[in-house]
């Protein structure tokens, strides 16, 4: 797909306005599911995928077509969003969900799940627990994690769209994953400690 939306990213530097079209249904649903890892609204990833599209179209002219295009796009997202949370300082809910490029949503599974109640009841509550754990991490650490976990890039694509060498990705990822797990290890003790009822 890098070649295609930078093939089409040139085409609309020249003036090409189905180009834009093409390339817009071609990335919108992944800026929309990254949008969605760090602000957690799906209301406000929508509008911010479409802010930082809009800005797509108004800096064409500036588009270098010697560049890839998503790495360039994922720059102009993330600061995007970035500015967001900053001017409404809130802390943002994550989703564990993915979402298709059609929209469709799924549960995010941390672990299998089984046919039963108990099992389920339990799944929820590790869901719950994660979600806690990952709004602990700083937008930098969760942004690594959704590349990689949610939007299941290889290390290379990560490395071309955050600019960064493929070895520095790997060192993010192992601090964030370290960092999560360390955000992790309270709930999951509080969810392990039995209560005096049942001590």
């Amino acid at each position: 797909m890098s070649a295609q939306t930078t093939a089409l990213m040139t085409a609309v530097s020249a003036g090409d306005l189905q180009a834009f079209d093409r390339l817009t249904q071609l990335v919108r649903g992944r800026g929309f599911r990254m949008a969605r890892s760090w602000v957690g609204s799906h209301d406000d990833a929508l509008e911010l995928c479409q802010d930082a599209l809009l800005k797509v179209f108004k800096s064409r002219a500036s588009y270098d077509p010697g560049q890839p295009f998503l790495p360039w796009f994922h720059r102009i997202l993330r600061n995007t969003c970035f500015s967001f949370l900053r001017r409404h300082r809130r802390i943002r809910k994550t989703s564990l969900t993915q979402v298709d490029a059609d929209g469709t949503e799924h549960e995010f599974q941390i672990i299998g799940t089984e046919p039963t109640p108990e099992a389920s009841a339990l799944q929820t509550e590790r869901e719950t627990l994660f979600h806690l754990a990952l709004e602990d991490l700083s937008e930098r650490d969760r942004e690594i994690i959704a590349l990689r976990h949610f939007e299941d890039l290889p290390y290379k694509q990560i490395a071309e769209s955050l600019d960064i060498p493929e070895g520095t990705v790997m060192s993010r990822l192992f601090h964030a994953r370290r960092r999560l797990r360390e955000a992790l290890a309270p709930h999951m003790e509080s969810a392990e400690t039995p209560s005096p009822s049942e001590a």
